[in-house]
């Protein structure tokens, strides 16, 4: 295979989250809602070469474009992915990810007493640090194991 020749296929419509950190297609998946029984068109690259990152994945979402949300809890997982709006085959959107400061309701506390993990009706609010998140709660920090973390239904 030539370094010009494509890995995965083209697109005619959706979203392409290009420049994943490499290993994190499969979290991408997860926050997307993206599983076997979704009935959506998915196309996924796992560690291929990248001229800026060394190796990166890349996920294809075939009729879809990604929500902020969504988009927001990519960039904890993904800081240096682009997303790619396509139509009719062409890129007519590119822009990179921007971490936000908070990131609201996709994300489980992993300390089994913060009151979002309670019965209590509490959404999960977490603040973005340079290095991680912290509950805005209980002030759990958690930096290496954010995608264990992804909440999403």
């Amino acid at each position: 295979m030539s370094d010009r020749e494509l890995r995965v296929s083209k697109i005619r419509n959706g979203t392409v989250v290009d420049h994943i950190t490499a290993g994190q297609a499969l979290n991408v998946l997860a926050i997307l809602g993206i599983d076997a029984d979704s009935g959506e068109t998915v196309s996924v690259g796992m560690r291929v070469p990248s001229d800026r990152l060394g190796s990166k994945d890349i996920v294809k979402v075939e009729g879809r474009e990604l929500s902020q949300d969504e988009v927001d809890v990519l960039s904890l997982i993904a800081p240096a992915a682009t997303i790619n709006i396509v139509q009719d085959f062409d890129v007519v959107k590119k822009h990179r990810v921007e971490r936000p400061t908070e990131v609201v309701g996709v994300l489980s506390c992993p300390n089994r007493h913060c009151i979002t993990t309670e019965d209590e009706p509490v959404e999960s609010r977490f603040d973005v640090l340079d290095d991680g998140i912290r509950c805005t709660y209980c002030d759990t920090i958690v930096r290496d194991s954010i995608p264990e973390q992804i909440d999403v239904a």
